[in-house]
C-alpha cells in the first residue's frame, strides 16, 4: 500500500495526520491528492458505508498519483528558472 492509501485509511478512520506532510512521508503533491481522496471517502462513507470507502481509497490513489507524477516530477516552482 501507498503513503497516500496508507494515510488516506487512517485519516478516514478518525486518525490524525502526524504533524505535517512531510513528516507523513509525503510529497506536497501527494499531500493535495491525500486530501481529495480523503474529502471524496468520507462522502462515500456516510452515503454508503465503510467498505465503498475503503474500495474508492484503492481505485482512487494509485490513478491520481500516476496521473499528479506523469511527468517524472516537480517541474514548476520558485527554486526553478
Amino acid at each position: 500500500m501507498s503513503a497516500v492509501g496508507y494515510w488516506a485509511r487512517e485519516m478516514l478512520d478518525g486518525g490524525e495526520p502526524y504533524g505535517d506532510y512531510q513528516s507523513m512521508g509525503l510529497s506536497n503533491r501527494q499531500y493535495d491528492i491525500l486530501r481529495e481522496v480523503v474529502d471524496e471517502a468520507r462522502a462515500a462513507k456516510r452515503d454508503q458505508g465503510a467498505r465503498a470507502a475503503g474500495e474508492l481509497i484503492d481505485r482512487r490513489v494509485r490513478p491520481a498519483c500516476a496521473a499528479g507524477y506523469r511527468d517524472g516530477g516537480p517541474s514548476r516552482g520558485p527554486w526553478q528558472s
